[in-house]
């Protein structure tokens, strides 16, 4: 994977958190910085984790040590996709 750096700005009280050494701190800072491209549906979670060198699982895995859900849908939504899906295969007719 290739890497270059990008300057941003950031709250200077921020600077310590965001500059790090460790590769799992790197990566976890930068899934964070690609979540909102996956949560407006730019990228998807494979792209992402592409971007990022590791397996989508990995990724996936990632986020829910750090609370952020892979599904943001609630169980009525589910199910509904669920019929959905079913009525376009033909599945139970």
């Amino acid at each position: 994977m290739t890497m270059t750096d990008v300057k941003i700005q950031v709250p200077a009280d921020m600077a310590s958190y965001v500059v790090t050494n460790d590769k799992q701190s790197e990566l976890m800072r930068n899934a964070m910085l690609l979540y909102p491209y996956i949560k407006n549906l730019t990228i998807s979670h494979g792209r992402a984790a592409e971007i990022l060198g590791v397996r989508k699982y990995e990724l996936i895995d990632l986020y829910d040590r750090l609370g952020v859900l892979y599904l943001d849908q609630d169980i009525q939504e589910v199910e509904e996709e669920v019929q959905y899906w079913k009525k376009l295969k033909g599945v139970g007719e």
